[in-house]
């Protein structure tokens, strides 16, 4: 054999699994740097994993499925890692961990791994005509202009999804997984923002604003922002996942206590415009938005009890189509993929062939914004390496 492990795809995954693998590993990917989504991922900081890693916060047919690679490799397990190699971190909201520098720092650091294990990287490289043999498999390399057969004794599928396609994401695993007769469930964005028709919120494009955001799914607190495009902010792109071409989303932007407020306002200024006194609450400018959506005449001391209540429940409830989302160009992950029924909750390998792995991304599974699928790709990579190490 040319290599006992041959990983395609150079990204969190496919790094952190050449990272802690033995045996000769060579490391495969298409672009000039390895890491790349590492490197503009959490605005050149690296939202690198997240506290409050659990199960739950990830999508996937089999809600089961990634438990065992998370309890077995967790967010505390790479948080010492990277405090082992002199990464200093913060925590921002919601358990969102980022590097102080630089996500640079999270590369520097794999490679690193990488380099101690004399891991072979090959760069603006790419695998093509993989073929199974009672051995292994043999495949061919192009790289450096040339191209070459060559053998390895399990194949790592680590190439990520079709989010930013820009990068050069590409369907490879997936083409993969059908080449060996797995199932591939079919993918979508996700973590995406929402598109309208006729640039519906293109007059306050930029207004950001808290809201309760609910698709099908778990309601989501954080920010709302308003884009010449439709809606995006981490509400929306939580949200998203779990979105149903069609189907409505249900937005909550009334802030905590906007009733008793606006009461208590009326009985100290009533004479005050009704708008005027919103905008106290909420961006002046999406006030301007809602009085074309809403009856906000008058001034505060005409609006009565159940005018007022009537208003925040409808913000409490405000319903909205979206027209699409703005795709994988922006999608931060793609939903769905190698379907989880056919691979090893435990090793990440196919059940048909347990010399061949995918981890990562290219699997059905997907985890929240905030720091989930990097703990994802670091556990599921773990998983696959101990299995490949225990291998005789």
């Amino acid at each position: 054999m040319d290599f006992e492990t041959v990983i395609i795809g150079a990204g969190a995954a496919g790094m952190m699994c050449a990272a802690h693998l033995e045996g000769r590993t060579l490391l495969v990917d298409h672009a000039k740097a390895p890491g790349e989504k590492i490197r503009i991922s959490g605005g050149g900081r690296c939202n690198f994993t997240n506290l409050h890693t659990d199960p739950q916060a990830f999508i996937c047919a089999n809600p089961h499925f990634a438990k065992s690679a998370l309890a077995r490799y967790t967010q505390w397990d790479f948080i010492a890692l990277v405090e082992a190699h002199g990464i200093a971190w913060h925590e921002k909201t919601l358990g969102q961990l980022f590097c102080d520098n630089s996500a640079k720092d999270i590369i520097a650091m794999l490679r690193k791994l990488m380099e101690a294990r004399r891991v072979e990287l090959r760069l603006q490289s790419s695998v093509s005509d993989v073929e199974k043999t009672d051995s292994g498999y043999v495949f061919t390399l192009h790289s450096d202009g040339k191209t070459q057969r060559m053998t390895a004794r399990s194949l790592v599928i680590a190439t990520g999804g079709k989010s930013i396609p820009k990068m050069g994401a590409t369907g490879f695993a997936y083409d993969i997984a059908h080449q060996f007769g797995l199932p591939v469930t079919e993918t979508r964005p996700g973590l995406v923002p929402f598109t309208f028709p006729d640039g519906r919120f293109s007059e306050i494009s930029g207004v950001a604003t808290p809201a309760k955001v609910h698709a099908d799914g778990p309601v989501f607190e954080e920010a709302l922002l308003f884009t010449h495009r439709g809606l995006s902010g981490p509400a929306v792109l939580q949200a998203s996942s779990y979105w149903t071409d069609g189907r409505p989303v249900t937005f909550d932007i009334a802030p905590d206590g906007m009733l008793e407020a606006l009461r208590t306002q009326r009985s100290v200024a009533g004479r005050r415009n009704f708008t005027t006194e919103l905008a106290r609450l909420l961006p002046a400018r999406l006030v301007e938005h809602l009085a074309g959506l809403f009856d906000l005449s008058g001034n505060l001391a005409d609006w009565s009890d159940k005018r007022l209540g009537a208003l925040v429940d409808g913000l409490r409830r405000w319903e909205l189509v979206p027209g699409g989302t703005e795709g994988y160009r922006t999608a931060e992950v793609t939903l769905g993929g190698v379907d989880t029924d056919a691979l090893s909750s435990r090793t990440m390998a196919a059940k048909a062939h347990p010399d061949l792995y995918f981890i990562g991304e290219a699997v059905n599974v997907t985890g929240w914004l905030g720091g989930y699928n990097f703990q994802w790709a670091w556990s599921s990579a773990m998983a696959a390496s101990v299995d490949l190490n225990a291998a005789p």
